[in-house]
């Protein structure tokens, strides 16, 4: 009985945790201000863990091996959060701490977002100027093996932290790659990854570029800069651009959000499974709020992204140009456990201001541009984006109507990601947005509506 103690609280720890808890938001993640109250009747967890303490009784009397208990406990943790949906996840204290690393934009290691398709480690996108953006890695490499290690069944955080390390130390990575005949090894010197969030310029000499590439402690800040830096060029419109950012954190968005919109617009509110809601409104930022403004989407933009792009979009602030984004509409809750351990748990899903739900879905953009460029290299099978809708055990959009929340990813049919570099002045979308841009400015210049105010007129 006093096992079955001992194994009861480590396993429902967090059900009682104080509602001062700190709460924080990975990547790809939201956050909500309390954790639900979900106890119930105990009775059914004790019967159900009193099977789960046989098991664990005859794998330590029996196993080949001798296993640590709380290793093997851990591991069942896992198993459980695991078969939930595909972000959620119990975190060591070696993995909590890099979790909190990862927030804050600094750490020694490649470079790299990463997610699990069909139990296979993927990158979802190599995060730009880092020694794997670098060395080639590319969105949809299957990383088969980390060093000697077999990916197959990993979690992702046991990937991240085989993948972080100091400074200058190697690391091999095995990848399957589609129109590679075989697995193919690419070695990367880690790095710092002092990833500043947002970049910007001038374009065509009227056209404010400014690239997020995830949201951060420090994202608002950096935009607000930059923004200032672009007024005093005296830009035409602004171009937002949101490709292959994989999110981040919740109340980054909100603020990115307010500094195109005039105070009190409802960004994005979340829900709870008793359908107890919370909302998120623009304060008195408005940094630019007046002149015209493009948003660029892709398969890789998620999360975050999504909310940043579907309140501009609601709100008929912005074109929407691009392809369909990634689809990741839930929140997760991160929560300290005892002994430094931590919890992070899909609490919610969150909705655009017009009420919409994009799990499984996405934003999809006011006008669809695929990137030329990068569809030539699909044609030869090179690259693709994962998509919420292709992970295991993703949570369902009851919203949506069965055959269409199931319908399979276009992954690798047209999708698209960003061009840079030498390939950058081939960047289709980016042309694109860049002649829409101007095309908005001539609109105000004649005094007629522009196409994102007759869109709102259209629609009252």
């Amino acid at each position: 009985m006093k096992r079955l103690e001992t194994i009861m609280r480590r396993f429902l720890v967090w059900r009682f945790a104080p509602a001062a808890l700190v709460v924080a938001l990975l990547l790809l993640s939201g956050a909500v201000s309390r954790v639900p109250d979900v106890r119930g009747d105990e009775a059914a967890p004790y019967k159900a863990l009193k099977r789960f303490s046989e098991v664990l009784e005859i794998v330590e009397r029996n196993y080949v091996e001798p296993e640590e208990t709380d290793d093997l406990i851990d591991g069942a943790i896992n198993g459980m959060l695991q078969n939930l949906d595909p972000h959620s996840s119990f975190m060591t204290p070696d993995l909590y701490r890099e979790m909190q690393v990862d927030t804050k934009g600094e750490f020694g290691g490649l470079g790299i977002q990463i997610g699990i398709k069909d139990g296979q480690l993927t990158v979802i996108a190599p995060i730009e100027d880092t020694p794997a953006y670098k060395a080639g890695i590319e969105a949809g490499d299957f990383i088969m093996k980390v060093d000697d290690h077999f990916t197959k069944g990993m979690s992702l955080m046991e990937a991240v932290k085989l993948m972080r390390g100091p400074k200058g130390m190697k690391v091999t990575l095995t990848i399957v790659r589609r129109g590679l005949k075989e697995p193919k090894e690419i070695t990367i010197v880690r790095d710092i990854i002092a990833i500043k969030s947002v970049r910007s310029e001038v374009l065509d000499d009227t056209v404010g570029y400014i690239r997020i590439s995830q949201f951060q402690e420090k994202t608002d800040k950096e935009l607000a800069k930059a923004i200032a830096k672009l007024q005093e060029a005296h830009v035409e419109g602004y171009l937002l651009d949101l490709r292959n950012n994989p999110g981040g954190l919740l109340d980054q968005a909100v603020k990115v959000s307010d500094a195109f919109l005039p105070a009190k617009k409802l960004v994005v509110y979340i829900q709870n499974r008793k359908g107890q809601k919370r909302e998120y409104f623009t304060e008195n930022n408005g940094l630019a709020e007046s002149i015209p403004l493009v948003v660029l989407v892709n398969g890789g933009s998620a999360s975050a992204s999504e909310i940043v792009s579907g309140c501009l979009q609601d709100h008929h602030r912005a074109v929407i140009l691009g392809t369909q984004t990634f689809g990741k509409g839930s929140v997760q809750t991160v929560i300290p456990l005892s002994g430094g351990y931590g919890l992070r748990l899909t609490t919610a899903k969150y909705y655009t201001p017009r009420g919409t739900s994009i799990q499984n879905t996405g934003i999809t953009p006011d006008i669809e541009v695929a990137q030329e460029l990068i569809v030539a290299h699909q044609e030869n099978g090179a690259s693709f984006h994962i998509k919420e809708r292709d992970l295991r055990h993703r949570l369902e959009n009851k919203d949506l109507p069965k055959d269409e929340e199931a319908a399979p990813s276009d992954a690798g049919e047209g999708d698209d990601q960003e061009a840079t570099g030498e390939e950058e002045r081939r960047d289709y979308q980016l042309q694109r947005a860049i002649d829409l841009i101007k095309s908005i400015a001539v609109y105000e210049k004649l005094g007629q509506p522009t196409p994102v105010e007759a869109a709102a007129a259209a629609n009252g």
